[in-house]
């Protein structure tokens, strides 16, 4: 592969699923997919340090558009040489396009054509987003792969209100495209149509015929029961290209993640292993566990066995008790810092699954360990 290029290359499917073994080459940063990539909101996976990030063996990360606009702002990014001088991490990152957050702040929001207006939730000033200042931010910003902006459709819509959204969605990611000019970062489309095929369908095809350096899969896990979940998926993936990266945006939970790539998935992110970790929930080979029970005041044993993290090689449940009791950031470090390695490992199992043609076999052996039906409910 070119060094200076971004290129998707399919390795191996495996035989029994939908599921993909591949390798992103972000400009000669190398990641290996299906790849989970920790939530950097603002510039910062919370509590860990870039050694930290590395010695989960963290390939990829994600940084928050919306937020890293309004604080430390696009000038101070540039004067820093960017995110990663910025936050002293050299591996590739991600920045979302920022409709996420203009979706949560759906009680301020106007949707135009030209764009959303809505209010910081800082200080309540009023604020733009569109296509082309989403575009600029993150070019500014410095990521390697920028998503495009989209409206992100509540859960449940009508038919017809979805069928508005998407046309603009559409009309959206041409106008940020058309305004992309950096070029050492790649530019994903995003595909909505809520929990209608004919949409999922028509909006992929569309995003395809602009040519992308990959696809994002919007709008699931805002509501939805699983079924509908995997459906969207069902509903959009036969319309992606083989030869492009595919991206669930805002997926973390292990079942979620197995359905997805057995269906054919390569990237996610999700904020969950680290926000579990600061309430005291502990992703174990075991099933979660909440560190805070007094059961765990006086257990001497690692936090899991299985795993190879600095938090189990070094310490106690009964430490790890301890300092979440006593609202220790130590304890909020460490527990991040397995939650994060635990889901890392889950997916160095699922590639290797792959590889072996073995992939449903190693699904069920997981749900089965964590107590999910056949189905991942």
């Amino acid at each position: 592969m070119n060094n200076s290029e971004f290129k998707y290359k399919l390795i191996h499917k495996d035989a029994g699923s939908k599921a993909r073994l591949g390798k992103l080459n972000v400009f000669g940063k190398m990641v290996d997919t299906p790849v989970f990539m920790p939530v950097g909101t603002q510039a910062t996976v919370k509590f860990l340090s870039s050694d930290d990030i590395r010695n989960i063996k963290a390939s990829i990360i994600l940084g928050n558009t919306y937020h890293l606009w309004l604080r430390p702002g696009t000038e101070i990014l540039e004067k820093a040489g960017g995110i990663h001088s910025f936050m002293n991490y050299d591996g590739p990152i991600l920045t979302d396009s920022g409709g996420y957050q203009v979706f949560s702040l759906a009680d301020s929001r106007k949707i135009k054509e030209e764009g959303v207006y809505f209010k910081s939730h800082l200080d309540g000033s009023q604020l733009f987003m569109s296509p082309e200042v989403s575009i600029a931010v993150q070019e500014a910003i410095g990521s390697d792969i920028a998503i495009s902006f989209d409206e992100c459709i509540p859960y449940p819509s009508s038919y017809e209100y979805s069928k508005d959204s998407v046309d603009r969605t559409l009309r959206w990611a041409k106008r940020g495209k058309d305004a992309h000019k950096r070029q050492n970062q790649a530019l994903f489309g995003v595909v909505q149509g809520s929990k209608y095929p004919d949409l999922r369908k028509y909006c992929a095809e569309k995003l395809v015929e602009m040519d992308f350096e990959g696809y994002s899969i919007g709008g699931t896990s805002v509501g939805e029961d699983k079924a509908t979940h995997y459906q969207m998926l069902d509903y959009t993936l036969p319309y992606l290209p083989e030869d492009k990266p595919r991206y669930e945006m805002g997926i973390g939970a292990v079942n979620d993640i197995l359905e997805a790539v057995e269906r054919g998935v390569d990237m996610f992110d999700c904020v969950l292993p680290t926000r579990i970790a600061r309430h005291g929930t502990l992703m174990t080979s075991s099933g979660r566990i909440n560190i805070k029970k007094n059961i765990y005041s006086d257990d001497f044993t690692p936090l899991d066995p299985e795993c190879d993290c600095e938090c189990c090689q070094k310490y106690t449940k009964a430490y790890l008790n301890h300092l979440f009791r006593n609202n220790e950031g130590l304890g909020n470090r460490l527990m991040s810092i397995h939650n994060l390695r635990f889901l890392i490992r889950l997916m160095e199992g699922i590639r290797e699954a792959i590889a072996n043609d073995r992939f449903m076999e190693y699904k069920q052996y997981i749900l089965h360990k964590y107590g999910f039906d056949e189905r991942g409910f």
